[in-house]
């Protein structure tokens, strides 16, 4: 059985094993849910660190002003030189800062479901990139906390304030279904771009690498929004000690509100009898407002107005692909055979057909497949 391991060290996969199942029994013993031990911890920890500095503090004092290193200083000449390795601890205000300073940088986030809830990810190349820009010497100007940046160590090492202080985590994608003894797993509508994944043990800073916020900012204007939610219920509560007038109002709205959705669902009603008239009367039909009920914005929703129905999208994007294969394929036979592409070419709803010489043997056309998301 391998120890606790020592200070500075990376520690194993095992240990890291064995310390989450010992974490796990700890919050069982203390009655709490592993988020909420973690946290515990975590005060705990910054207590402890805050009484050792007002110790320090006080003997500093008694000795006659005698300076001792500040910790941040000996953080700041670690980072100078070799990379360092990632040891989790309290949020450090210097991590904090960072956090701050990457949060109003544009890293192209995206949206990743970790635990079962939604958190922002990000690049690693691009935070990198960001903190040698010259927004972050701004930032250091106006924060002097936030460490110099010199080569590509002290890079490193200053991105690493992040999972050590448990701010962001490096995270890959994952496969709900893994490690389970049913079949695949039915293919649903994927959201695009969304990706599950998990938490991997070891936090390197790579650029190719994915970090997922665990950092939420401050939480002022939640608090602010959380207040004007509780003000808005209970002016409801209070509705029958209201102004009369205003009571008059609000029962005029309500009723203008109910035909306004009366009208709307009518609509729809009206679009599909339409449809099914014009169906059979002027085939393929006719749909008002076709992107009513797709997935995207309220103003959208009513553009355009009328639209013929589309009986295969697909099959018209897959001829379009195929025509756009077909003549990247006649390209590059012209090029290696120096014989002009043919003029003239006829083009159908549902394939392309293009009237050419004898082709050479052993040539394959070129097949267009449909591109990953950007990674």
């Amino acid at each position: 059985m391998q120890g606790p391991p020592m200070p500075g060290q990376m520690p194993s996969p095992e240990q890291i094993a064995a310390m989450q199942r010992q974490i796990a029994a700890d919050a069982e013993k203390a009655g709490m849910t592993v988020p909420q031990f973690i946290e515990h911890l975590k005060k705990q920890a910054m207590e402890q660190q805050q009484a050792r500095m007002q110790e320090m503090q006080r003997q500093q004092a008694e000795g006659g002003g005698h300076s001792h290193p500040h910790p941040q200083q000996h953080q700041h000449q670690h980072q100078q030189g070799q990379p360092q390795p990632i040891v989790p601890g309290p949020p450090n205000p210097v991590a904090i800062a960072l956090a701050k300073f990457l949060k109003t940088q544009e890293l192209k986030p995206r949206t990743c479901i970790l635990n079962g809830e939604r958190k922002d990810m990000f690049r690693v190349k691009r935070a990198l990139r960001a903190m040698q820009s010259p927004a972050y010497e701004k930032a250091r100007k106006k924060n002097p906390a936030l460490p110099e940046i010199t080569d590509r160590a002290s890079l490193e090492n200053t991105f690493k304030l992040l999972p050590m202080s448990m701010l962001a985590l490096r995270v890959s994608k994952s496969d709900p279904h893994e490690g389970h003894d049913h079949g695949p797993a039915k293919k649903g509508k994927r959201t695009k771009g969304l990706w599950t994944v998990r938490i991997e043990q070891q936090q390197d800073a790579e650029d190719d690498m994915y970090y997922a916020w665990l950092w939420e900012g401050p939480q002022l204007m939640r608090k602010v929004y959380a207040a004007l939610a509780l003000l808005l219920i209970f002016t409801v509560v209070c509705y029958p000690l209201w102004p009369l007038k205003m009571r008059q109002g609000v029962y005029y709205l309500s009723w203008g509100f109910l035909m306004f959705l009366g009208l709307f669902f009518a609509m729809a009603i009206f679009r599909v009898i339409l449809f099914c008239v014009t169906y059979f009367v002027l085939s393929p039909g006719f749909w008002l407002f076709p992107n009513l009920w797709e997935d995207v914005s309220v103003v959208e929703s009513f553009k355009p107005v009328w639209a013929w129905h589309d009986p295969n999208p697909k099959k018209k994007k897959k001829s379009k692909a195929k025509a756009v294969g077909s003549a990247n394929a006649q390209a590059v036979l012209s090029a290696k055979t120096g014989q002009p592409a043919p003029a003239t070419a006829t083009t159908t709803a549902t394939a392309t057909q293009i009237a050419t010489g004898p082709q050479q043997r052993g040539y394959t056309s070129p097949r267009v497949e449909e591109l990953a998301d950007d990674e």
